[in-house]
């Protein structure tokens, strides 16, 4: 098996890895769950790990090519995650409000700072869709190219945000926690889980709608 690994994948990987250490940092400085030595690992273990599984993945890309693309966005995945975490937790902790109509509102605020991260990393890096306008071979206008891409992500996005909001409120508003969870513990969970169903759309999407070659 040819291993082909890319120095700028494991770099990038590893940013994001600790990009996301910190952001879990910050939510869990509203969620207050006492983990020894938390916050001294995770910046250390999260980037080593990023970096480790995007080598494995593109060592097996010999063989799945397409291992590569699920590793990069399942890695922006991670990082959209956590920037919608950390933002939600924020709006949580501002306003001491974590159910009702306005935790969806909050949950809306945090997706959508999250689909604009996601745009440029799975564009750019995921991808590799930097100029999709000369690899359509299109007679097209550039700047009409990238006005319908950038609307179609946007479709997608909303389309996603849609999936987000509404399973996060059915886990939130309609489930209430559960297991003796606490309300702030719980809006995260619902969080979670919303985020996982919306990200099956959104790579589907991204993948053969928007940045398709």
């Amino acid at each position: 098996m040819n291993i082909n690994v890319h120095k700028n994948d494991l770099i990038a990987a590893a940013v994001i890895g600790e990009v996301v250490a910190w952001l879990v940092i910050a939510t869990n400085a509203n969620l207050q769950i006492p983990i020894p030595y938390f916050n001294i690992a995770i910046p250390i273990v999260f980037p080593a790990l990023s970096a480790f599984g995007m080598y494995i993945a593109e060592w097996l890309s010999a063989k799945w090519a397409v291992l590569t693309q699920l590793a990069k966005f399942a890695l922006v995945g991670a990082l959209n995650t956590f920037i919608d975490l950390g933002l939600l937790n924020l709006l949580i902790f501002a306003s001491a409000i974590a159910a009702g109509k306005v935790f969806l509102g909050f949950k809306a605020i945090a997706f959508t700072a999250a689909v604009i991260n996601s745009y440029f990393w799975n564009k750019f890096w995921t991808f590799k869709a930097g100029d999709t306008h000369a690899m359509a071979g299109s007679n097209v206008p550039e700047h009409e190219h990238h006005g319908k891409e950038f609307f179609q992500f946007l479709v997608v996005s909303i389309i996603g945000l849609l999936i987000n909001v509404a399973v996060a409120g059915f886990v939130v508003n309609v489930l209430g926690p559960q297991g003796g969870l606490r309300v702030e513990v719980w809006a995260n969970v619902g969080a979670i889980i919303a985020t996982f169903a919306a990200l099956v759309w959104n790579f589907l999407g991204y993948k053969f709608i928007v940045f398709k070659r």
